[in-house]
């Protein structure tokens, strides 16, 4: 029945197709909304042939209800009151999110990063830095403490013999890899925290012409230190990819709000480089992409964001 799939894909996606719902399920008749419970998914029939929601649906539900205005609520919010909340929400998700910090701490500028940290300081009655060094316990700490107190320098000048002598530091890192890990190195974790970003790029260009291979590259079983790189040196590639695992196929409700955190962060900023990153990479346009993805009003609000870049 048309009516029954149709109703189905409303509920399927990013966001709900609210149109759908309302015009559909809101004039169906009781027979109607028995097919729906039969052949939807959503719903789990017990051996007393009682029709029931699928409690996992249930909340996966909620979430996708939850979408449209959550990132309203974001997008209306000072951008320092908002990295300070998706810092503190990350903080309560655990490790998974502790990218979101790095996102956060590497691709903001000095001013911003420090407002961040006002708010989050007015907002919880701690700093940042207090609670990102009690809440993280592994070995990412130190280079999280780091990178969200730092204040950098954000000038053209760049010493290039400087810049040579650091990147020979990093190709000493991970050379020792075995005996120390990147991440917790003195020097690395000083260099990605304190240097400014244009000094940064003349770093890792002479690793690259030092060591024939990009730093990143030989991050892969370093993944927070590979975001951090990305964040500070090529962050329209770190954003494209977040969008991209976001709306695959089976991602995670963490996973898919980041959707929602690229486009309502960088929507001011650059989402037009994000978005030619992300057709370079991709073979799509990302406002294509958001249109097969997301439903309803959560889409339309999405790709009024992306116009913005335009």
């Amino acid at each position: 029945m048309a009516e029954i799939e149709a109703l189905i894909k409303a509920f399927s996606g990013h966001g709900v197709d609210e149109k759908t719902v309302i015009s559909i399920l809101g004039n169906s008749q009781p027979e109607h909304r028995q097919a729906f419970r039969k052949e939807g998914g959503f719903f789990a029939e017990d051996e007393r042939r009682f029709e029931r929601w699928n409690d996992h649906h249930v909340k996966l539900l909620k979430h996708e209800f939850m979408r449209f205005k959550n990132a309203v609520v974001l997008w209306a919010m000072h951008p320092w009151e908002r990295d300070a909340r998706l810092i503190k929400e990350a903080l309560k998700k655990g490790p998974n999110s502790n990218s979101v910090i790095v996102e956060i701490a590497s691709t903001r500028s000095s001013d911003e990063l420090l407002g961040a940290r006002k708010a989050y300081h007015s907002l919880f009655e701690h700093s940042i830095e207090e609670d990102v060094a009690s809440h993280i316990h592994g070995k990412e700490k130190k280079l999280l403490v780091a990178l969200v107190s730092a204040y950098r320098y954000e000038g053209p000048k760049i010493k290039e013999d400087v810049a040579k002598s650091e990147a020979k530091a990093l190709i000493s890192a991970v050379k020792n890899a075995e005996k120390q890990n990147p991440i917790e190195n003195d020097e690395v974790v000083r260099i990605l925290s304190t240097r400014s970003k244009p000094h940064l790029k003349s770093v890792f260009k002479h690793y690259k012409e030092i060591a024939g291979q990009h730093f990143e590259d030989e991050l892969d079983v370093h993944l927070i230190l590979q975001a951090a790189v990305q964040c500070l040196i090529t962050p329209q590639s770190y954003f494209s990819r977040v969008l991209d695992e976001a709306m695959r196929d089976g991602a995670d409700k963490n996973t898919k709000k980041g959707l929602t955190r690229v486009l309502v962060t960088r929507a001011d900023v650059d989402i037009r480089a994000i978005s030619d990153d992300y057709r370079n990479h991709y073979a799509i346009p990302l406002a294509d992409k958001i249109e097969a993805k997301a439903k309803g009003s959560y889409k339309e609000f999405l790709l009024t964001l992306m116009a913005r870049g335009s």
